[in-house]
């Protein structure tokens, strides 16, 4: 038996692996499902066994997973084509046997009526019908998702939004990973959903605030209309379809559906999430100076 992660150079998975790693997972008993073998290069240097397929290529997932495996699909990055990707890991999980199969969706799951989620809601029915055994890691918004783009709040002195003072209950990506590695080499996950967010829910307000007081420049959280924000951010060089997911995001947050607090991911981790304040300052040190 193996713990397989599928896409496992993204930035998800690679956190993933290291955490087995660091919890005693023997690196033979690790595989990764990886599109690119050289760009994986540093986990076939540490004793992790590669496995080559494209979720996009259902053909050659023939034989990537094993009778007993316990498999993590990691959802696909390209939004609009991920289910039938999707379909092609749960379809070849099923016919090799696998013990398990986790999948990360998104916070709230069934209940979650905003367009991003509308691909993890139809992955998680077809686990369902596939009959595998399952977990569900429905994980909420990253502080990455806010941090990683700090360039222009720095340069612009705001960070702008048509949240509509909604909270949002953001963790590390990192604290999602300890959670998936949780789940892979623990007992007692099957058949399971796990609501997972983070400890604090927070506004955009109060993000701006600490990031200025992190870095000691004038910033603003800076509210703008849904078709401002489309605006922005397709003139930023967001494609258009894009851009109209992440105002039905904001959107999303303004009716709370982010700002869920339900204590699965501490539990899982073993301990608090990691604080807002801690992914901003990572991020200013990694800033443009």
């Amino acid at each position: 038996m193996s713990l397989v992660i599928t896409g496992a150079t993204g930035h998800l998975g690679r956190l993933v692996v290291a955490g087995l790693l660091d919890a005693g997972v023997p690196a033979g008993e690790i595989a990764a499902v990886v599109r690119d073998k050289e760009k994986a290069a540093p986990l076939a240097a540490r004793g992790v066994e590669l496995r080559v397929a494209d979720y996009s290529a259902p053909e050659t997932l023939d034989g990537v997973f094993r009778a007993g495996d316990k498999v993590l699909l990691i959802s696909g990055s390209e939004v609009g084509q991920r289910v039938a990707q999707h379909r092609a890991v749960i379809d070849a999980a099923r016919t090799a046997g696998v013990r398990s199969l986790a999948y990360t969706g998104v916070l709230g799951g069934p209940d979650a009526d905003f367009a991003l989620a509308d691909e993890h809601k139809v992955t998680e029915q077809a686990v369902l019908d596939s009959g595998l055994t399952y977990t569900f890691l429905r994980n909420g918004w990253y502080h990455e998702n806010y941090t990683e783009n700090l360039g222009p709040v720095l340069e612009h002195g705001a960070v702008l939004s048509s949240t509509d003072g909604g909270r949002v209950a953001s963790a590390s990506r990192a604290d999602y990973a300890a959670a998936a590695v949780a789940v892979l080499t623990g007992e007692g996950h099957d058949n399971t959903a796990y609501e997972l967010s983070g400890d604090v829910a927070w506004t955009l307000t109060e993000y701006a605030a600490e990031v200025a007081r992190q870095s000691g420049r004038s910033i603003v959280h800076r509210p703008v209309t849904p078709e401002q924000n489309r605006e922005i951010l397709v003139g930023a060089g967001l494609p258009a379809p894009f851009a109209d997911i992440l105002v039905d995001v904001d959107a999303a947050i303004g009716r709370g559906l982010l700002a869920r607090r339900t204590g699965d991911l501490a539990r899982l981790i073993g301990r608090p999430t990691t604080p807002l304040a801690d992914a901003v300052a990572v991020a200013l040190a990694d800033a443009p100076k």
